[in-house]
């Protein structure tokens, strides 16, 4: 778009390409494959090849050399897909400034981190990493798979995913940088004013390039613009190139920047927590051209003032609204147990049990713009799966073995019990660290900050 990068880009191509994901071979025969899209198959195959799903039917056999996995009497579902998640990052807020759009949180990816193979262990294979909720306009997101022991950290990010940013309203950035460091915002009416001021910003800096090129293309004396890395990426989200995530908790709030975003012409916006969505499903199924989608928790709130007000019925009112819903973890335990939350909201809400299951993944994958790739079992798309002793909204569902890309990652039979600790090298033989954080007395929650209001030093 720019000459600095297209000069950039240059340089880069010139780099050697990117080792492509490991993929593997695996035939699952005999389960009750609960495709999501397509209904549900009794005493049906799944035949993965090269990563991607081959075919899936009765009596398939396998290829020369291909491994069996016997799934008779448990069921296959998809690979379930967390859309919010802050997994395998050492850092989560950039809390310097109330814009902090030019960070990312895939420059900090830790492919070693435990708690992949912890998310693993609950049926988890794709997440949403995400920046935390302390700036107005904070940094990049990344969308992963759960390899878990990649060689590098580029081995987990999920190549051709559509790029992503963290927006926050309420309580995390007021407090952050008003009350915290006397700057805007301090108030709800400020994050208003920061998120207006910065997309004209971009405009002005978008309109400033836009005439130096065509300047450029009739002389050669045309001085470029300053370069700006926040405000490009400002206008890759002006442009519909990435993804609006907003940490949020209230109507109004969730009303002002749909109106915010209309008015700058941003169409597509995923809104997270979104507590009191309940209260606006029908605005938020009328936005722009596809509706503004919610990624939720199914009964979590009241953990600090403004989110006193929710209900379980959440998921499925969004749900009977058109409003595109998933259901989120935000969290290092509750990762593990995202089949367990789409249970609660049938048990409220009396979702289907398709509907149920599609709010962890088919639509967290619709949101993220991976959904050709992920979210069900069909033919051709990667071969993420998860095999569960029981059905997966019973509460006594426990996954047997967890597939991404056609490899096992989880096998609760055969992987060795220290997979399953992080051990303290400095502890006696028998001290486990049960937490990967510093501080084990907190809480941790609400996108790096702690239930007690402070944040955490990630």
């Amino acid at each position: 778009m720019k000459t600095v990068c297209l000069l950039v880009a240059g340089l880069i191509a010139a780099l050697p390409s990117r080792a492509q994901a490991p993929a593997g071979d695996i035939l699952v025969h005999g389960g009750t494959v609960l495709t999501v899209t397509s209904g549900t198959l009794e005493n049906t195959d799944v035949l993965i090849v090269d990563g991607r799903i081959r075919a899936i039917g009765e009596d398939i056999t396998a290829p020369s050399g291909v491994e069996v996995i016997d799934a008779a009497g448990m069921y296959v579902m998809p690979g379930i897909i967390d859309a919010h998640s802050h997994i395998a990052i050492s850092n989560v807020n950039e809390s310097s400034a109330p814009v902090t759009a030019q960070v990312s949180v895939g420059d900090v990816l830790n492919p070693y981190s435990i708690s992949l193979y912890r998310a693993l262990a609950g049926g988890v294979t794709t997440s949403h990493v995400m920046h935390g909720s302390a700036n107005v306009i904070g940094g990049q997101n990344e969308t992963i798979k759960h390899r878990w022991g990649a060689i590098d950290p580029d081995g987990l990010r999920m190549e051709g995913a559509p790029r992503t940013i963290k927006f926050a309203l309420g309580e995390n950035p007021t407090r952050v940088h008003g009350r915290g460091n006397n700057l805007r915002p301090a108030s709800r009416m400020g994050v208003e004013y920061v998120l207006r001021e910065t997309f004209n910003k971009a405009i002005r800096y978008q309109e400033a390039w836009d005439q130096y090129e065509a300047e450029a293309r009739t002389s050669d004396r045309a001085i470029p613009p300053p370069y700006n890395g926040q405000l490009e990426v400002m206008s890759d989200i002006l442009s519909g190139d990435i993804i609006v995530n907003c940490h949020s908790y209230r109507a109004d709030e969730i009303l002002m920047l749909m109106r915010v975003l209309e008015d700058f012409g941003v169409d597509r916006v995923t809104f997270q927590h979104v507590n009191e969505g309940f209260k606006i499903a029908p605005e938020l199924a009328a936005f722009g051209t596809e509706g503004a989608a919610a990624s939720i928790f199914a009964d979590w709130w009241a953990y600090k003032f403004e989110v006193y007000y929710s209900t379980a019925y959440n998921a499925a009112i969004l749900t009977r609204n058109g409003v595109l819903t998933s259901i989120n973890s935000d969290s290092g335990e509750l990762n593990r147990h995202l089949y367990h939350e789409a249970a609660k909201s049938q048990k409220y809400g009396g979702l289907t049990d398709n509907e149920a299951l599609a709010l962890v993944t088919i639509n967290p994958a619709k949101q993220l713009g991976i959904a050709d790739r992920v979210g069900s079992i069909e033919i051709g798309k990667d071969g993420d799966l998860v095999i569960l002793d029981k059905h997966p909204l019973s509460v006594y569902a426990v996954p047997q073995k967890t597939v991404v890309d056609g490899i096992v990652y989880f096998d609760i039979d055969s992987d060795p019990d220290d997979m399953r600790l992080s051990v303290d090298p400095e502890g006696s033989i028998d001290t486990v660290i049960l937490h990967e954080h510093d501080d084990h007395s907190r809480c941790l929650h609400e996108d790096g900050i702690d239930l007690y209001g402070f944040l955490t030093s990630e």
